[in-house]
């Protein structure tokens, strides 16, 4: 009997001290590792990686940046199988143990020292959700106790519903996915709320190794996990067995999809990207900042086709350069051959499919466009694709599609309708367009190019060209602001100007090559006379032009020369700035900022900033009216911010409403009766707008607007090299201008300026910009400020702009007139 107690109480005695032991060891592995542990806040402040997202006005997206695909849900938003699938794969215990699964440990434990193998892990939901916040995934016993302690802490500070949520947006599911909602739309395509059972069980299948069990990568292990799980889910009571038996006879299909980009505006998309990674630095691709832009998303479409329509136009109207590369049939001779290679090939713009030919006749082609598609291309499809020899010259018309296609040619075919297709080729000319409300200067509408996966150079914004003719009105301008009116006659004859620092002399001529004499001013804006333009600039002086350009209009002068072939237009501007500029006559005189970023929202919806612009208010407007006596009270270059009057940040005025007025009356010619004749097809009276054409028609432009929107378009080459004959602003950049503003201005009134208080209207002779007499053979109607109507006129007068103006302090070449 006393041998029996003193067993006992050596048990006792034993037990007690390695109890003993082990609190000391557990408080002194806890003492160990708590330095390193996380603050218990930040277990609640911890934020998921969100991806930088970016929409149009109307919240269509347009673009997603960052590494981790990430789509944040509640847990009530999941559907319960899905959540069940993951406690069946992962921790089917995890609302019954505090954190660490005792049971989950031993049986890892006794595999590890029944087969010398951890084929068996022992991690609970929790400890997987410590090690993904906070740890490392390095295999050290070190971080395994702290992801013990880490846990039992997790679970005394949220709920198992917050941890279980935390986890199934947090865990990585493979491709740059995570979290169940991106894995959702990454592998089928869809919200997780219209996954079936066998995804949910294949999405649940993966957290263990999302590399090797991957569905896309890895289709036959994808399916041995997920039928594992869907044997758990089974076995659990959580699916019956005929949800087990129809889930688990389905074949695993599952493939990448991209982010749903809903509008295609890929350039703006990346302005975004840089202006929100300047503002945020790399904290801009993890914060799930939401960027809503200006883009009105209708326009935004209607510009991308208006572009590549006219760029598409002008490529086949200088001929067909030819298969972008030669397939050698011989060592390709089935579909899953070409497919490999077509697999390379990236269809351009939404509507250039690429091909490869693969049988031609006289009459026909046959073009494979892989995964066994095939389509027919005719005598007519290919009509248009004269040999192209250069710029300026084509080869004869096709008379059999044999003359255009050979049989391996990697070409590009674009549809026509609904069942026909046509040769095409990638552009090789650039072009941008960009449309901004006048009143604010919110970019609705912008391209930079054709696509810009293939080239994202944003022409709209980086390419810094000359605005030809396009520069006129500021010059027209700055004469008004010096006394001159539409009715001065301005001799429009030959000049030669010699310098110095030149090696040529320069003659500059008018576009048509001919002289007409003496000519109003309307009329020669009208009909973009350079001579007369280059002689108004010598009349009022190439220094105060140069400044009154860069103050009203806020193009930067040093991009702009300071002698007399700045009135054609020889410094350089961007479409985006010459779309700037043109909103100030637009809106009646008043300079405007252009901005994309309507505001940015926290992942949640709250706003982080909203856009307050610089904005011209709707007359009456009794803010703009009190800034604008201020303006006048502190002088001319004395506001150098915008000023703000009741919250709004009111625009200055930089041209006086005569000016303004007269200037947008005269651009209305240009299009009723000019060089922009073409757009009278919008049956529009309220659009005015000025073409401009380049030195050796290297730049096309157009910039035109009425009171609601400006809008430019160009098209040149990025080399600047050459257009070709006849490629003119009219001819090249207006037509797609006009299938641009056509859907933007439908449903529009016509929105006239109103003419400015204090003018009049009186008839004035055609040909001497006097007044009309009984002599006039004739006459018509001009509107003048009472300081500019003119006296009669019984005969030509001697043309204003033989003498200098003022303040030329520059050196100026010798006129022979």
């Amino acid at each position: 009997m006393r041998f029996v107690l003193n067993v006992l109480r050596w048990g006792v005695t034993t037990l007690f001290a390695l109890f003993f032991v082990g609190v000391l060891v557990v408080a002194g592995a806890y003492l160990y590792v708590a330095p390193d542990m996380p603050e218990v806040d930040t277990l609640r402040e911890v934020r998921l990686q969100v991806p930088l997202r970016v929409f149009s006005q109307d919240g269509l997206m347009i673009a997603e940046y960052g590494e981790q695909r990430r789509e944040p849900l509640r847990l009530e938003d999941m559907p319960e199988p899905l959540v069940q699938a993951f406690l069946a794969a992962e921790d089917d215990r995890f609302y019954r143990h505090p954190g660490v699964d005792y049971h989950g440990l031993l049986r890892a434990a006794v595999n590890l020292i029944t087969t010398g193998e951890k084929t068996q892990g022992g991690s609970t939901i929790t400890m997987q959700l410590a090690r993904n916040f906070f740890l490392t995934r390095d295999r050290t016993y070190t971080r395994k106790i702290t992801e013990i302690f880490l846990a039992f802490r997790i679970e005394r500070e949220l709920s198992k519903d917050e941890i279980l949520e935390l986890y199934l947006n947090k865990i990585y599911l493979g491709q740059r996915a995570y979290g169940v909602g991106a894995a959702a739309q990454v592998y089928y395509g869809v919200p997780v709320g219209e996954l079936t059972l066998d995804q949910m069980a294949t999405i649940a299948g993966l957290p263990k190794a999302p590399s090797t069990t991957n569905p896309v990568t890895s289709p036959r292990r994808a399916e041995i996990r997920r039928n594992y799980v869907l044997g758990r889910m089974r076995d659990l009571g959580m699916i019956d067995e005929q949800a087990f038996a129809e889930a688990r006879a389905r074949p695993v299909v599952a493939r990448l999809h991209n982010p749903v980009v809903q509008l295609e505006a890929a350039y703006v998309g990346e302005m975004v990207r840089q202006e929100m990674l300047a503002r945020f630095g790399e904290a801009a691709y993890t914060e799930g900042f939401r960027v809503y832009t200006t883009l009105d998303s209708r326009l935004q479409r209607t510009a991308n086709n208006a572009l590549r329509n006219g760029l598409m136009e002008y490529d086949r109207r200088h001929g067909y350069r030819g298969p972008e590369a030669r397939i050698d049939l011989s060592e390709h001779a089935d579909d899953a051959a070409l497919d490999r290679v077509l697999g390379q090939v990236a269809r351009v713009g939404g509507r250039l499919w690429p091909g490869v030919v693969t049988r031609v006749t006289a009459e026909s082609a046959e073009v494979y466009l892989g995964s066994g598609s095939r389509v027919s291309l005719n005598l007519e499809a290919v009509s248009w694709a004269r040999p192209y020899i250069d710029v300026s010259r084509t080869g004869p018309v096709p008379e059999r599609v044999s003359d255009v296609l050979s049989a391996g040619d990697l070409v590009r075919v674009e549809r026509q309708g609904d069942e026909s297709w046509r040769l095409a080729q990638m552009p090789a000319v650039g072009g941008a367009l960009v449309s901004l409300d006048p009143r604010n200067g919110a970019i609705i509408a912008l391209v930079g190019g054709y696509d810009f996966f293939q080239a994202s150079f944003n022409r709209a914004v980086q390419a810094s060209r000359q605005p030809g003719s396009a520069f006129k009105p500021f010059i027209y301008s700055a004469a008004l602001e010096r006394g001159y009116s539409p009715a001065s006659l301005i001799n429009d004859a030959p000049v030669v100007f010699e310098d110095p620092a030149l090696e040529d002399t320069w003659r500059p001529t008018n576009y048509s090559g001919r002289f007409y004499g003496p000519t109003r001013l309307r009329e020669a804006l009208t009909e973009s006379r350079n001579l007369v333009s280059i002689r108004l600039l010598h009349a009022i002086g190439v220094r105060y032009a140069h400044d009154y350009v860069s103050s009203r209009f806020g193009l930067d002068p040093s991009r702009h020369p300071r002698d007399l072939s700045l009135a054609l237009g020889s410094g350089a501007v961007t479409p985006l700035e010459m779309t700037a500029a043109y909103a100030v006559f637009a809106n009646g005189g008043y300079r405007i900022e252009p901005w994309f970023i309507e505001r940015i929202e926290w992942p949640d919806g709250e706003i982080l900033e909203q856009a307050n612009p610089i904005r011209v208010c709707e007359a009456p407007c009794e803010p703009q009216q009190r800034v604008e006596l201020q303006i006048a009270s502190m002088g001319a270059g004395e506001v150098n911010e915008p000023l703000e009057v009741d919250g709004l940040r009111v625009a200055e005025r930089v041209l006086s409403p005569t000016n303004a007025y007269q200037m947008v009356s005269m651009m209305r010619d240009v299009i009723q009766d000019g060089t922009a004749r073409r757009a009278r097809a919008l049956a529009r009276e309220d659009i005015a707008g000025k073409t401009g054409t380049t030195n050796d028609l290297r730049d096309a432009w157009f910039s035109g607007f009425n009171g609601e929107v400006v809008t430019t378009a160009w098209v040149g080459f990025d080399d600047n090299s050459p257009l070709g004959p006849r490629e003119s602003g009219g001819a090249t950049a207006l037509p797609m201008w006009i299938e641009y503003m056509r859907e933007a201005l439908s449903g529009r009134p016509l929105r006239i300026m109103d003419e400015p208080e204090g003018m009049v209207t009186v008839r004035i002779d055609a040909e001497t910009g006097g007044l009309a007499t009984a002599r006039t053979r004739r006459a018509l109607f001009e509107t003048f400020t009472p300081e500019q109507v003119p006296e009669a006129q019984d005969s030509v007068p001697a043309p204003a702009g033989e003498t200098p103006g003022t303040g030329q302090d520059e050196v100026r070449p010798e006129f022979l007139f």
